[in-house]
């Protein structure tokens, strides 16, 4: 017997009693002489499919189509008429009958319909588990209990089941937005597609146009003898996350344009067009409206890019999304780690919602992944997140450390020198949670990767 429920509406006894028997064999069968008893039968369970005749006596069966379809709009109805009345079947599409049948019932063909009912329902459903797979496997946190946070994931939502449309997301370094990017790709239609993520600030501005368009053999020096595909081109009937997308060059804007106007490109030294269905969603912590009025920005793909725009607040802007967040982390680590932390203190309650976060909820996840690391426990203290070793300009601070500022005196001080050393130990604190790679310190500080290393050259 096949799982589903089958409810066969039919105020004739003996066209209700026939359905109901050739039916039982592969289906779990009620059967109801009026639209009430079934809607109320509804109540207890919801049925796959109805078989409704529109003939009867009380509520009809096009007005508890309607009920049904609104109780529960994922049931399948198949009408039941006594003649083909035009009319009436086409009301009866309008409100989402699947099909129809005339009496007197050929069985053969009503048997065909359910079966074929039943059929759309078996892939609704397998499409619906599979998502919500994708959904548990790939999909990280976006915690938070603000007003804020659940406004984004109400934007998410609907823009994810437009598989075409441009997102731009904008928002501090460690907000979170590429988080929001996975949500927005396993929540679309196209979930089962590939979701490829690209760092623009992290490629050379030469090396980017053949990076997301691809190459012909013998395009430049140095390319491979075979040609290559582009990240574009990874991304079809999928999601591309351009991260950083401020940094691309003019010339690789231009040609993301001319992609997201027409759908198609050219391979860096290829003479034959390409079309490939992806989604772009692109994101920055750079004012692009700046760039775009001093020319470094085109206008044209701004607007193209910005379809729809996400806002991440910064963590500092959310403070009741702190202690969610950090539990998450907490969880997180003691699992990796093999710890068995019970929570934070009241102290560090209190320090965690008070402290400025220049680093988001990147910064605090790095704080608790640490305090997890090397503390006992059974509660994360605020010395054991790193919230309370107040040191002097001289001494070993780093990002996520308080500092003994010297108070501002007749004598006065020296400013310059103190921003100097601020900044130093962080850019050495980026080097270190980036393993010395110079584009993540730099993406780390929000900062161009040429920056980066020019301020390290200088201090």
């Amino acid at each position: 017997m096949n799982d589903y429920d089958v409810y066969v509406v039919d105020d004739e006894d003996v066209a209700r009693e026939g359905i109901a028997l050739a039916l039982r064999n592969d289906y779990r069968v009620a059967a109801f002489p009026s639209a009430e008893l079934a809607l109320e039968a509804m109540e207890k369970g919801l049925p796959d499919l109805v078989l409704l005749d529109i003939g009867l006596p009380g509520m009809d069966g096009i007005e508890a189509l309607g009920a049904i379809k609104k109780r529960s709009p994922e049931t399948v109805v198949i009408m039941i008429t006594a003649y083909e009345d035009v009319k009436t079947v086409v009301s009866a599409m309008k409100l989402g009958a699947y099909d129809y049948v005339v009496k007197p019932l050929q069985m053969d063909g009503l048997l065909l319909s359910v079966r074929n009912a039943l059929e759309s329902v078996r892939m609704r459903k397998e499409i619906q588990s599979l998502h919500e797979r994708y959904l548990k496997e790939n999909v990280p946190c976006f915690l938070g209990e603000s007003d804020a946070v659940q406004d984004i994931m109400e934007i998410v939502g609907k823009v994810a089941a437009s598989p075409d449309t441009a997102v731009m997301i904008l928002g501090e370094t460690g907000t979170g937005k590429e988080l929001i990017a996975r949500a927005i790709h396993y929540r679309s239609p196209h979930f089962k597609g590939p979701m490829v993520s690209v760092n623009c600030a992290a490629i050379p501005r030469e090396l980017i146009e053949s990076e997301l368009f691809g190459y012909e053999k013998g395009a430049f020096s140095g390319a491979e003898a075979s040609g290559k595909s582009g990240l574009v081109e990874e991304a079809s009937d999928g999601t591309l996350f351009l991260d950083e997308v401020g940094d691309l060059s003019m010339d690789a804007q231009a040609k993301l344009l001319r992609f997201l106007e027409e759908g198609e490109y050219y391979r860096v030294g290829g003479t034959r067009s390409r079309k490939v269905r992806t989604r772009i969603i692109s994101a920055t912590n750079r004012d692009l409206e700046a760039m775009m009025s001093e020319g470094r920005f085109r206008k044209d793909l701004y607007y193209r890019l910005a379809v729809v725009r996400i806002e991440i607040p910064s963590l500092n802007q959310r403070r009741k999304d702190i202690m969610p967040i950090a539990t998450h982390f907490l969880a997180q680590f003691n699992e990796k780690f093999g710890k068995s932390f019970l929570g934070f203190s009241e102290e560090a309650r209190e320090a965690l919602e008070g402290f400025h976060w220049t680093g988001n909820v990147r910064e605090l996840k790095n704080l608790v992944e640490r305090g997890v690391l090397l503390g006992e426990g059974p509660l994360l203290t605020p010395e054991g997140l790193g919230l309370e070793r107040v040191t002097s300009a001289g001494g070993d601070a780093g990002p996520g450390q308080r500092w003994n500022l010297p108070p501002l005196s007749a004598e006065g001080f020296d400013l310059l020198g103190l921003l100097g050393e601020i900044e130093r130990r962080y850019l050495r604190e980026a080097l270190r949670l980036s393993g010395d790679n110079e584009s993540r310190a730099a993406r780390l500080l929000g900062i161009s990767r040429d920056t980066f290393r020019y301020r390290k050259k200088r201090l």
